[in-house]
């Protein structure tokens, strides 16, 4: 009999979040599949297009079935509509219950930001008494604090409650990296085995090098190194800006950071270029679909990641860090834990401490002056750390072991 699996998700596609990629292959492991998620409007805010609060409801994708439910749109991006999307989508998931077929296997919540998204999972699941796992991709209430900076004590307090209550009603927790596994079998009060670490993996299509003569024409002549993902907080964005301008100060003068992507910190990093006076060292690309992102990397003579200091974002490896190492580029990592010792075990790039612009510049004028010899090398050993460690087969056979 074929197995059925409900996945829940606020994030799902023409939203480009790796679950699409999770459902495709489910789907071709001859698996069924329902997703109940949202309307997309991430990031920007704005329905996209084709999209309104009324729908479309149902859809296909590769496959599966979708059922939307409504939420309050992120527009503007301002403290209250995320507040209001956090909450609303949860809220509104609820009364879409319903709507699903059953017959399910198992439960699994693709738990990025908020971690109410996984309340209607639990709901669903214990309802139905079908084993439910929370993918917890973004600690909670630690990854809000990087996005709404909430000081007040009674609601952190709060925050800490609600979010300790979730984990410790799911059957099973995914964590993604040992640190994060540690702090959930803590908080979470579940024994080991109920706690497995199993990476964001990447999409194959990232390996694959895409080269645009046009695109890289545009860009020729530069010392490209490209950054692409969401513009929020916690990538610590004003970072990587300010070490760029101070490495080419410092005589890397053929240094350019090129942008790739949007979000909500889009027009402060903008409003920092002018005020440094950057725009000749700075540039936005804009947002282009996961599919084209290999045309960027193909030009770069290396990849940034970053992120805030925070030790709770260092429980966990950033997953644009797979898809830089499957694209065989020398990787800048701005961040502490989890993430920096995966780039310095690989031997595929040069690791600084979270928010260290100066650091981060050193290290930008490091990979400007080293030979190409000594680049093409560091892109290779990435590649190999990428192939043993975040290959999509592996990921998906993991992801199906353990939740079914």
């Amino acid at each position: 009999m074929q197995k059925r699996i409900l996945v829940v998700t606020q994030h799902f596609w023409p939203e480009a979040f790796r679950v699409n990629d999770l459902v495709e292959g489910f789907v071709q492991d001859g698996l069924a599949v329902d997703v109940l998620c949202g309307l997309p409007n991430y990031p920007a805010g704005e329905w996209f297009a084709g999209y309104r609060y009324s729908g479309p409801r149902k859809e296909s994708y590769k496959g599966a079935a979708v059922y939307r439910a409504g939420e309050v749109r992120r527009k503007g991006n301002g403290g209250l509509r995320i507040f209001l999307n956090y909450v609303s989508w949860p809220f509104f998931a609820l009364f879409n219950l319903w709507r699903l077929p059953g017959g399910y296997s198992a439960v699994l919540c693709y738990n990025t930001s908020p971690v109410l998204m996984s309340f209607p999972a639990l709901v669903y699941a214990k309802l139905h008494r079908v084993p439910f796992t929370n993918y917890v991709l973004d600690l909670w209430p630690e990854n809000l604090y990087s996005v709404l900076p909430v000081k007040n004590r009674f609601l952190r307090r709060a925050a800490r409650a609600v979010s300790d209550w979730h984990y410790r009603r799911a059957d099973k927790l995914i964590a993604m990296s040992p640190s994060l596994k540690e702090r959930l079998v803590q908080r979470a009060k579940k024994p080991e085995a109920a706690v497995a670490v199993i990476p964001q993996h990447c999409e194959d299509f990232y390996a694959a090098p895409l080269p645009d003569p046009a695109l890289a024409a545009r860009y020729a002549g530069r010392f490209n190194l490209v950054f692409t993902g969401n513009f929020s907080p916690a990538q610590s964005l004003p970072t990587v800006i300010r070490a760029a301008v101070t490495a080419r100060a410092a005589g890397a003068e053929r240094l350019q950071l090129v942008l790739v992507g949007d979000g909500m910190s889009r027009g402060e990093l903008e409003a920092l270029v002018r005020e440094l006076g950057a725009e000749g060292t700075v540039s936005f690309a804009g947002s282009v679909p996961p599919a084209d992102i290999p045309r960027y990397t193909s030009f770069a003579a290396g990849l940034v990641a970053s992120l805030s200091a925070s030790p709770d974002l260092g429980l966990t490896v950033p997953a644009k860090l797979a898809s830089y190492m499957a694209a065989a580029k020398p990787l800048l990592a701005s961040m502490d834990g989890e993430g920096a010792a995966a780039v310095a075990a690989s031997g595929g790039g040069l690791t600084s401490p979270a928010q260290d612009a100066a650091a981060l510049a050193e290290n930008m004028l490091a990979l400007y002056r080293m030979s190409e010899a000594g680049r093409a090398e560091l892109g290779r050993r990435a590649f190999a750390w990428y192939q043993a460690h975040y290959r999509r087969r592996a990921v998906l056979d993991a992801l199906e072991n353990f939740i079914l």
